[in-house]
């Protein structure tokens, strides 16, 4: 695939503009990656370029895997981690990814774990 290609594919397109307008808030970035059999999360300070707390599907605690139920206990893990490292407040970047299904129950499991969208 060429990069022209690649620069004007929609999902690409509505990553950068989906990340660009949360970028310019410059709060702390809760980002969600969805893969078909499994979700991930990270907490990244884009200003520092660090990652703060991960969480992900994988995880020995989480038994459900990547349905919405583990979706939800990985918002809830990612959850207890950014406020063990101080985070209160996040925006919630969820990439080329629609906010239905697993991203929306991530959504709430962290909503549900003490974090501030």
């Amino acid at each position: 695939m060429s990069a022209k290609r690649y620069e004007n594919n929609s999902a690409v397109r509505r990553m950068r503009r989906v990340r660009g307008r949360i970028k310019a808030s410059g709060r702390i970035r809760l980002s969600v990656f969805r893969s078909a059999r499994h979700i991930y999360a990270q907490l990244i300070d884009d200003a520092r370029g660090h990652t703060l707390a991960s969480a992900s599907s994988l995880e020995a605690g989480i038994e459900q895997g990547g349905n919405k139920a583990g979706a939800e206990a990985v918002g809830r893990l990612i959850a207890e981690r950014a406020l063990k490292a101080g985070v209160h407040e996040v925006a919630f970047d969820r990439g080329r990814y629609p906010y239905h299904g697993r991203v929306r129950a991530l959504a709430e499991g962290a909503r549900a774990g003490g974090l501030k969208f």
